[in-house]
């Protein structure tokens, strides 16, 4: 198996600010906006180079996602942005309206997704948002593995015509991509070339899944690895090829089982190719405060159950 290594560990929403800061340089048409939470999206630098670029809507998100569809059509290209929770949840009318249903060209960027948000709770940590997201036609929806993909999606996504939902996160995680690399929308990352078995990982799973096919390896089982970063529009053509190849498959997803990632794939393998696959995800419930370790622990989103869940899927395949 390919060894990924890491130097450093990065939160996925600093990623972003970077992007940010690029974009700020090299588009005179990207205006950033947000709801009272400028740290937490780590806008500083942007702001602070473009003053002028920058609307500060306070907590009021419905207002915020009115002035993005607004300001497009003046010809900007709007981020706007705050915790995932309150970007897709609190605000899903004003998307649906105002955003997807007239095409409009706004990059909604939302933070703290997911379980790893923390201590914060379940009232935070939305576990919906891929869902949501993916099922309002014409929305992209992209969910980046670290630090330097994150930074590429963000400048990437700018230069795309549509609404456009990108999530991210808190926590810091090993940065194991190239800095340099250029981020294809829609284009699954092939991490790990396998035989045995396909795991389809995104977001902070996708370091998980790489943790999993070394333990893997250790056992004689070799893993295909693909990292999924565009739940929408998906890549159909990379998980028939590997699925044909390994005849069985995992998704790793931190995101409710219903409506996310696993779910798509499901509707590519019945519709195409029918194999047993497992998911690895949140099993239908709400999150609660703890550290992010301790959540993804109880809530079976670590490498050894991705491990697990392979090992069902093989046995599956041969019975």
């Amino acid at each position: 198996m390919k060894k990924y290594t890491f130097t450093e560990k990065k939160d996925t929403r600093s990623g972003f600010g970077a992007g940010m800061h690029v974009l700020g340089q090299q588009n005179p048409n990207v205006v950033a906006l947000c709801a009272d939470l400028v740290g937490s999206l780590k806008l500083e630098a942007f702001i602070k180079e473009n003053p002028d670029r920058f609307v500060q809507c306070g907590i009021s998100e419905a207002n915020m996602i009115g002035v993005s569809a607004g300001l497009t059509i003046g010809g900007k290209i709007p981020f706007a942005t705050t915790f995932a929770n309150f970007a897709t949840g609190r605000v899903y009318d004003q998307i649906r309206q105002s955003v997807a249903y007239s095409n409009k060209n706004v990059k909604i960027c939302a933070s703290h997704a997911g379980l790893t948000l923390g201590e914060d709770g379940a009232t935070h940590q939305i576990l919906e948002d891929l869902g949501m997201m993916k099922m309002l036609p014409g929305m992209t929806v992209i969910n980046p593995c670290d630090y330097n993909q994150t930074k590429a999606a963000t400048i990437a996504i700018a230069d795309h015509e549509g609404p456009v939902y990108l999530r991210f996160g808190r926590p810091v995680i090993p940065v194991f991509t190239d800095a340099d690399q250029v981020f294809e929308i829609g284009k699954a990352w092939m991490v790990n070339e396998g035989t045995d078995v396909s795991i389809f990982a995104t977001g902070h799973m996708v370091w998980e899944a790489i943790q999993a096919g070394e333990q893997l390896e250790a056992e004689g089982i070799n893993a295909e690895i693909i990292n999924i970063h565009t739940i929408k529009p998906l890549d159909e053509e990379a998980i028939l090829k590997s699925v044909s190849k390994t005849g069985c498959a995992v998704t790793a997803e931190e995101h409710n089982r219903l409506g996310g990632l696993g779910d798509s794939v499901a509707q590519v393998l019945v519709k195409n190719k029918l194999v047993p696959q497992e998911y690895v995800a949140v099993n239908d419930s709400f999150g609660e405060s703890g550290t992010p370790a301790q959540l993804m622990e109880k809530y079976g989103l670590t490498a050894k159950d991705i491990v697990a869940a392979a090992k069902r899927a093989i046995e599956r395949k041969n019975a």
